[in-house]
């Protein structure tokens, strides 16, 4: 295997250790990215371990066949939401030893100006994470409504004055068409006043989560992971702000608390059936939080496929 190109991923011990890897095993990580977590895992695997690692991102595929030269490690272009599918072709549901999944936008994904995810980069306002379908951040502004944009802005952003920003985009389209990052960052920073973090860091969390389709991936997969892992399986998930790490924590406590019995039925202890065992949250070190700030925000949630 190649040395991959160093991306600094966050909480790269913490998670491994968490997956508790067979080196024997087949583990999947369902967001790629530049590969850090993945070469990690590959580490720890012998010959007869598997990796099948997938992204939507063609652009990190494409760099990965290049630069990420393992027999063990198979990747496939495509959202995590397709996974139980995947598998299903592979005949390999019931029989993952663990998932991995860091959510949101990576860092080269941010660093890349074309990709039009930062406010601090003058770029043509895309945030498709999967640039091979769907519409912009552009495109659907050109055509959202104000009560839609402002809805997306407060539900995905948790943007208080997302009304207001609304009406000022509406307004600057009456005139001009909204075609970069700086030029929707400006119109929104003429509304919101923040010292601690930039006015548009909420709205472009919010419009970059609706265009993905994130929140709603996300609970399509964690859904199918019931039926993907082994016994004693791990799940394994990092989330970077409080909308995606609600999902998962939901999530977790539904499938870790026994189903109510109808009233006068005993208890019988094996038909209070769950089907994860939660091994808790964790965050990143002080360490790391030293020289790695998207690592401030990071939940690590890990729960366990029980035996039924």
């Amino acid at each position: 295997m190649k040395i991959y190109k160093y991306h600094q991923s966050v909480m790269l011990n913490e998670s491994i250790q968490a997956l508790n890897i067979d080196p024997d095993g087949t583990y999947i990580d369902a967001t790629f990215g530049w590969g850090g977590h993945a070469q990690k895992i590959l580490e720890k695997l012998n010959s007869g371990g598997r990796l099948i690692a997938l992204d939507q991102d063609i652009s990190a595929i494409n760099d990965a066949k290049k630069n990420f030269e393992d027999s063990r490690l198979e990747l496939i272009h495509s959202a995590f939401s397709n996974l139980k599918t995947l598998l299903d072709e592979r005949n390999l549901c019931g029989k993952i030893n663990g998932i991995l999944m860091d959510l949101g936008v990576s860092s080269p994904q941010l660093d890349n100006p074309e990709r039009g995810f930062s406010f601090n980069k003058n770029a043509a306002l895309d945030m498709r994470m999967n640039q091979t379908t769907g519409i912009s951040a552009l495109q659907w502004l050109a055509c959202a409504d104000e009560a839609e944009i402002a809805n997306v802005i407060y539900k995905f952003g948790e943007e208080k004055k997302s009304r207001s920003i609304a009406r000022a985009i509406k307004k600057y389209q009456k005139t001009q068409t909204i075609k970069t990052t700086l030029q929707l960052a400006n119109i929104i920073s003429k509304v919101v006043k923040s010292k601690n973090k930039h006015p548009a860091t909420r709205s472009f969390q919010a419009i970059r989560i609706f265009i993905n389709q994130e929140i709603t991936q996300l609970s399509e997969v964690l859904a199918q992971t019931p039926s993907i892992l082994a016994p004693k399986g791990r799940l394994c998930v990092l989330s970077f702000h409080s909308i995606e790490d609600r999902v998962v924590k939901q999530f977790i406590q539904k499938h870790t608390k026994p189903s109510p019995l109808p009233k006068g039925l005993p208890i019988v202890q094996d038909t209070q059936k769950t089907k994860f065992k939660n091994l808790g949250k964790y965050f990143a070190s002080k360490e790391e939080l030293q020289h790695n700030k998207r690592s401030r925000s990071a939940i690590l949630r890990v729960a366990q496929r029980t035996k039924f």
